[in-house]
């Protein structure tokens, strides 16, 4: 700031920005919204770009173990000048698949996108990370229990628990906080491509409130995690009070 600026009392705004994996859509795209209207800028990592326009939108394909390497760049000339970043590990694959017959090479591709991805990105992320930014992971339900024939998400939302908490500790002293936003059954592409619209009033039945969870509402607990580092290390169960067979 120069000595001009000082005299007249004017502080440049703070430049804050949200680096978001998964913003095309869902909660992820909500998300995005909802910091951008917040007064953050938004850097987007995905294979199919954000359609609100006011993010910055960098093709990551998170299957690749190199996709940081592609961007590397481009991230460093943004969040070199970033006072606050929040850290939103929101991508994620689903797929139907059980412990008597998934081979290990599909076990890993799940793990690189839900588990080795978030990994890359906090190591390359946290150098540029000041007091008061945060790491806010996209766990599930299904973080903390199972069902039939979900075996590699179940494993890797497992882990992405494990991975907030180990990182809370390694943290210590930072200011800088984590936390675990768990969803129940909200209303995305995710949800719909895997559950028969038969099925859907059963789904939406679980909850005590008889509803799918809205991506709004994901996104504001997000917000609310970010600028909370009272949290710190907490796991946030999102399901509208998910009844338990």
């Amino acid at each position: 700031m120069d000595n001009g600026r000082q005299a007249s009392g004017v502080r440049e705004p703070k430049m804050k920005y949200l680096l978001i994996t998964g913003a095309s859509a869902g909660i992820g795209l909500s998300t995005a919204k909802l910091f951008l209207d917040s007064d953050y800028k938004v850097i987007n990592l995905s294979r199919r770009p954000c359609p609100d326009e006011r993010t910055i939108h960098m093709r990551a394909d998170l299957t690749d173990p190199d996709f940081y390497s592609l961007i590397e760049a481009d991230i460093k000339k943004h969040l070199s000048q970033a006072e606050e970043i929040v850290l939103v590990h929101n991508a994620a694959k689903l797929t139907n698949d059980n412990a008597r017959s998934t081979d290990s090479k599909s076990l890993r591709e799940i793990l690189e996108i839900n588990v080795v991805a978030p990994n890359t990105l906090n190591l390359a992320i946290l150098p540029f990370m000041q007091a008061g930014s945060s790491i806010i992971y996209l766990g599930s339900t299904l973080s903390e229990k199972a069902v039939p024939n979900s075996f590699s998400y179940v494993t890797s939302k497992h882990a992405v628990i494990g991975m907030m908490r180990s990182t809370c500790q390694d943290l210590v002293a930072s200011d800088i906080h984590t936390a675990c936003i768990c969803p129940g059954f909200t209303d995305t592409e995710m949800l719909r491509e895997h559950v028969p619209t038969e099925f859907m009033k059963q789904i939406k039945d679980m909850s005590s409130f008889g509803r799918l969870v809205e991506p709004d509402e994901i996104a504001n607990t997000i917000f609310w995690a970010s600028q909370n580092p009272v949290i710190n290390g907490s796991v946030i169960h999102a399901n509208l009070g998910q009844i338990e067979s």
